[in-house]
């Protein structure tokens, strides 16, 4: 069976995690732009940060056998330094239509401010603009509410709830956003958010329609693997694998397909890879190193 993880945080990751899980059968990722810990001060650090999700960071993953695509905005927790986010407003457009970019996002509400929900609607046009889906961040606190509101301020918008996923879903939220239509994104992080047995759970009682399961591996305390881990508890637990592979593959091709950026062809017909590339002259490897050379013959293996 083959993954996509549809929510996670590479730039934090290192290329250990790319291999490993290139062997756990991931072969596709969507790197949402978020917030790297510390607060950005220059629009000089997005458009680097921005430039990275689109450049560098989409080589790296090639390199070892992992297709890598994006969503570009500006996160909610950083939309509240007013003057710079006004800066990144006029960014986001350049960014939006590059290549491999899939969805608007990861934007919402974190302490739901006046000021974060004038950023979430001025984003949320943006994507109406350039024809893109949008992924939500739910907050982390009074989730129920922020996740209501999140979907209220969509509709108003005007915008079709097929086009969203509505991410960081629990107990508490996702019948809600499945009444109402959206995809329902769930975060698995360990000890926190959703971990595996309670998705399991869910998917025993809700069924794997416009569920998605992601891993938002970032650099704090998570799982890159969290995937793949999930669909082999899930089908231990006895979850019908028609409904794995909805929830940990095909749900989220038919979401992010809806960009006209995300292929299932691109990664099952794969490139062969050839760690001897360069970006910007730049490799993956490091001084004496071997690099992994595929020919035509295990790039077949591989995919």
């Amino acid at each position: 069976m083959f993954y996509i993880d549809p929510h996670i945080h590479m730039v934090s990751r290192t290329t250990d995690d790319y291999e490993a899980m290139a062997a756990a059968g991931v072969r596709a990722i969507i790197e949402p732009a978020f917030w790297q810990g510390q607060p950005r001060t220059e629009v000089g650090a997005y458009k680097d940060y921005f430039s990275s999700l689109v450049g560098f960071e989409r080589f790296r993953a090639a390199q070892f056998g992992i297709r890598h695509y994006c969503t570009i905005g500006l996160n909610s927790k950083e939309a509240n330094n007013e003057p710079l986010a006004e800066q990144v407003m006029d960014l986001l457009p350049l960014f939006a239509t590059k290549e491999g970019v899939v969805a608007i996002g990861e934007i919402g509400y974190d302490d739901q401010t006046a000021t974060e929900e004038k950023f979430f609607r001025l984003q949320l046009e943006l994507a109406k603009e350039v024809d893109l889906p949008v992924l939500i961040h739910t907050p982390h606190r009074n989730k129920k509410q922020g996740t209501y509101r999140s979907m209220d301020v969509i509709e108003e918008h005007g915008i079709a709830p097929h086009m969203v996923v509505i991410d960081h879903n629990n107990e508490e939220t996702y019948r809600e956003v499945l009444d109402r239509g959206y995809w329902c994104g769930f975060t698995i992080y360990p000890g926190t958010k959703m971990g595996n047995e309670r998705m399991v759970d869910i998917l025993r009682v809700a069924g794997a329609e416009r569920v998605i399961v992601d891993s938002s591996a970032d650099w704090g305390k998570s799982d890159p693997l969290a995937v793949p881990k999930t669909a082999k508890l899930a089908q231990e637990r006895g979850i019908p694998l028609e409904q794995v592979e909805l929830a940990c593959y095909k749900n989220a091709l038919t979401a992010y397909a809806q960009s006209g950026q995300f292929d299932e062809a691109d990664w099952l017909n794969p490139q062969p890879v050839d760690q001897r590339t360069l970006f910007q002259g730049n490799s993956v490897l490091r001084g004496g190193q071997t690099p992994r050379i595929d020919d035509s013959e295990s790039a077949n293996i591989i995919r």
